[in-house]
């Protein structure tokens, strides 16, 4: 999908946007890959590689953390990566109760079952969601539920360090690009004055 008028950037966008293109997705499978990258801003590369016992206890119940090991995540130019652990949301886990992965290893399995879906298969299903919900030419991409969610705890006031914790940034340099400041925020602080 075209970042139309974004300088390259993922759009960011509201929870009601959230909502409008969540009800587009039509598979529980992908509806629960939409609600891990809003609800932990992980890049869609290592959610499609995490297996079931990365989200589930063997009794079939979620974990109240998620692990995003290493080997999955993005790696910096010199090769290193970190593992990131991320606290599960509650309305996240009311996503992952209901939902059977079934026997095989991974959570978003390829239609063999031996191996992951492709990237290119989730993003093909975010683009249909996106355009049938009307937002086709609003810049969005894989990347925008990981900058939303950035977006989001900075404009609840957390802590940029917590927020890199979450997103497994080292410091604010990586950080900054991610940061969107909306025109009611440019509002707020000229009405300050």
């Amino acid at each position: 999908m075209p970042k139309n008028n974004r300088c390259g950037k993922a759009a960011v966008i509201l929870d009601s946007d959230f909502v409008k293109i969540r009800k587009q997705i039509k598979t529980d499978r992908y509806k629960l890959l939409w609600d891990l990258a809003w609800y932990t801003g992980e890049r869609w590369g290592a959610l499609i590689q995490l297996k079931v016992s990365d989200v589930y206890y063997k009794n079939g119940k979620p974990k109240d953390v998620l692990i995003f090991p290493a080997i999955i995540r993005k790696h910096r130019p010199d090769g290193t990566a970190d593992t990131v652990e991320i606290a599960v949301h509650e309305n996240l886990k009311e996503s992952l109760l209901p939902f059977e992965p079934g026997e095989q290893e991974w959570l978003f399995p390829s239609r063999c079952g031996t191996k992951p879906v492709t990237w290119r298969n989730a993003y093909d299903v975010l683009k249909r969601a996106t355009e049938k919900a009307g937002m086709g030419t609003k810049g969005i991409s894989t990347h925008t539920t990981r900058r939303s969610l950035v977006n989001r705890l900075r404009k609840n006031g957390v802590d940029k360090a917590v927020i890199r914790k979450i997103t497994g940034h080292r410091d604010n340099k990586g950080l900054d690009p991610y940061l969107e400041v909306d025109i009611d925020e440019v509002r707020a602080a000229i009405a300050t004055l």
